[in-house]
């Protein structure tokens, strides 16, 4: 759990908030005191913490993580994975958008 939280944390360039959930997620069954470094940490913990308090997701981590996402199924696409692949893929990534949009924006 561990090592998905450090991956999760430090994956994407720039990270967004699907990842960091991630992360967090991964490194509070593992490992409190790395748990307690993500929440502290000036940059994301108020969202994190938001997030844990009241699933909060800002419109503008919605918009990159939808970015990110979309690139990355253009990726998909441009590799000609095999026929079935991207519908599978398209249905996850669908219901991640959903879920994210479903979330408020605003406490």
């Amino acid at each position: 759990m561990v090592g998905l939280g450090v991956i999760g944390a430090l994956l994407p360039v720039m990270p967004t908030t699907i990842f960091l959930i991630l992360a967090l997620a991964c490194f509070s069954k593992s490992s409190p005191r790395l748990e307690q470094r993500l929440l502290d940490h000036p940059r994301f913990g108020p969202g994190l913490r938001r997030w844990r308090e009241q699933r909060i997701v800002p419109a503008r981590a919605k918009c990159f993580a939808a970015l990110g996402m979309g690139a990355g199924f253009v990726a998909l696409l441009l590799a000609r994975p095999p026929h079935w692949v991207p519908w599978l893929v398209a249905a996850i990534e669908l219901s991640v958008l959903l879920y994210l949009l479903s979330r408020p924006s605003k406490p």
